[in-house]
């Protein structure tokens, strides 16, 4: 495949930028075919991207949809079909104004005014089309062989949302279409298990405008397999000495200004509250909070390790495009704790913590993961909190301590927390890019900042270190992981629904209702379906889509025989059992969280 750069010379293009090169091409013939459908569109930035491409547009008055997808689709193909040759030229700065502005292209004029003054400005065309770019590209359109247009989003000029919002048309392009018809295979899959599909259809969740972008509402079902997920760490946690508190959602600015956070965090934050000459904030995590807990009484060395952990709500003001379904959102409940030791328990408690993380990955059959020690960036002088002291000593406890678990790590330079080094693990989903669960971070500097004491076994003050750190994450973000991973066929003990009583026929009901009133007063999550439907619609039904792992059919012949008919959802085997054993089975099944 040969390529042209930007000072006009043509060669074969390298495999390593093969795909860049591709879908940088079709975001300008995306653009051309754009043009040609809309003449009043006005271009931001086109970029390749890891999985396609997308154009930033400004379309006026003009609301596409995605039934309008396949005509700029057909426009492309027609584009290629021309075979167009790419030309390429340089213009002076005052050349490259006058042919924007003569062009229109308003955010490109913007563009150059953001360029270094001995900037080489180069322009790149396609028949009619011209655009402002560096390259490089094919020679012709008929080089792009396999593309999709797949999606339309928003997007702020420059990313700030003060600026104006355009529309972003996203496609993707690959060497040929077996590689293309590959990635949409991925793409389905992904659809399948979205969680905000998969949740909107089994009533775990929902959001609404009205309450606010990114702030999901749990329903009953959802807010059900939420209270198993709470229930099951903090029981965890509880057999390992932790003291759970409760601590209010909003703190004043002050607190934060104490921690370090509002000057290095407010821009995450949402605005301040003024109210009787004080400022609140809507809290974005919960260590200041469990630091003045901390600070409330006096410690002694024989008080510590202190374990304080919550559920507790948070919120951050994310940009409206980062926001997705109850993974990532405005608000959201952490599984929080903060471990106040001695330096010398440092490495016991990282360990405890590891051990925890392992122990719940190992209940949920979480296998493909990574560690990652994160460290800070001494380049930068505003992220993180000044002092290289505490930043080589911090840095150098957590990597020793992970060496001597014997746990494999990678380092990342810029990835801390503005006041100390941490642990994260990060998992692979069965879709998307791999994201962080849980993390330990080990923290010398908001114990100084809040002055938080104990008193050693000389008698001597000194400073507690204090071990931050999340075994779910969110429990949001580890629900949506669940909900993706299991496409929502979650296991017995943490399914919504756990048995559903289908009656064959009204003949059916009186027995039917008795069995849900028996294994409802046993504590078992059960319904009763009393529609009006036919027996095998109701089998579909709670296999498909309210993925029940048991529907218990009662009919003529489990009436006589005084027992039940139980279908499995795993293996879609029915067995007959008394109401007894089959209450048994739920019980031992229930208790091994198989």
């Amino acid at each position: 495949m040969k390529i042209i750069y930007n000072d006009g010379h043509v060669a074969e293009c390298p495999e390593e930028l093969e795909l860049e090169v591709l879908r940088h091409s079709a975001a300008h013939i995306m653009a051309q075919a754009v043009k040609r459908l809309y003449p009043g569109a006005h271009f931001a930035y086109g970029p390749a991207t890891e999985k396609g491409f997308h154009y930033d547009i400004d379309l006026g008055d003009v609301k596409l949809s995605d039934e309008d997808l396949p005509a700029i689709e057909k426009e492309m193909q027609k584009i290629v079909k021309e075979n167009l040759p790419f030309k390429v030229y340089p213009l002076p700065r005052d050349e490259a104004v006058k042919l924007m502005q003569e062009r229109g292209e308003i955010y490109k004029v913007e563009h150059i005014s953001d360029l270094p003054d001995d900037a080489q400005i180069t322009f790149y065309q396609q028949g009619e089309y011209i655009d402002m770019c560096v390259g490089p590209h094919l020679c012709y359109t008929k080089a792009l062989k396999a593309f999709k247009l797949m999606s339309l989003s928003g997007a702020y000029w420059k990313n700030d949302q003060k600026n104006k919002m355009l529309t972003r048309l996203n496609g993707t392009a690959f060497r040929n279409q077996d590689e293309l018809a590959a990635y949409l295979k991925e793409v389905e899959e992904a659809k399948a298990r979205d969680h905000r599909r998969i949740g909107k259809d089994m009533q775990l969740f929902m959001s609404d405008d009205l309450v606010g972008k990114g702030l999901p509402m749990f329903l009953p079902k959802g807010y059900t397999l939420w209270q198993e997920l709470e229930n099951y760490i903090r029981d965890k946690e509880r057999y390992l000495g932790y003291q759970h508190v409760l601590t209010p959602c909003v703190g004043t600015v002050d607190l934060y200004k104490t921690s370090g956070h509002w000057e290095h965090y407010k821009d995450n934050m949402f605005p301040a509250m003024e109210v009787e000459g004080e400022a609140f904030v809507l809290r974005p995590m919960n260590c200041p909070h469990h630091m003045r807990i901390y600070a409330n009484r006096p410690h002694s060395y024989r008080d510590l390790p202190i374990r304080i952990g919550e559920i507790a709500h948070d919120f951050r003001f994310e940009a409206s495009g980062t926001l997705k379904g109850i993974e990532r959102g405005r608000h959201f409940c952490q599984n929080d704790a903060h471990l106040f030791v001695t330096p010398e328990q440092i490495k016991d408690e990282v360990s405890a913590v590891c051990d925890l993380i392992f122990s719940t990955y190992k209940d949920f059959n979480i296998t493909d993961y990574r560690c990652v020690l994160s460290l800070r960036d001494p380049e930068d002088k505003v992220k993180y909190h000044q002092d290289d002291e505490m930043w080589n000593k911090a840095e150098s406890a957590l990597r020793e301590v992970l060496t001597e678990l014997g746990i494999n790590f990678t380092e990342e330079i810029g990835e801390a927390a503005f006041y100390g080094p941490k642990l994260d693990v990060n998992v692979k989903p069965a879709v998307g890019a791999e994201y962080t669960l849980s993390t330990c971070q080990l923290d010398f500097c908001l114990p100084a900042k809040f002055d938080l004491k104990y008193i050693d076994k000389d008698g001597v003050e000194k400073t507690p270190v204090v071990l931050h750190r999340a075994i779910l994450g969110s429990l949001d973000r580890f629900m949506a992981y669940l909900i993706e991973e299991t496409k929502g066929i979650f296991p017995l003990w943490l399914a919504p629904v756990q048995v559903k009583v289908l009656p064959v026929s009204d003949k059916s009901m009186d027995y039917a209702r008795k069995v849900y009133e028996y294994f409802r007063d046993r504590r078992f999550r059960v319904e009763l379906d009393d529609r009006n439907e036919k027996i095998g619609y109701k089998i579909r039904y709670a296999r498909q889509e309210d993925k029940v792992p048991y529907m218990i059919i009662i009919g003529e012949k489990e009436i006589a025989e005084g027992n039940i008919s139980v279908r499995d959802r795993e293996t879609d085997q029915t067995n007959v059992y008394s109401l007894e054993d089959f209450a048994a089975k739920l019980s031992e099944e229930i208790k091994e969280r198989k």
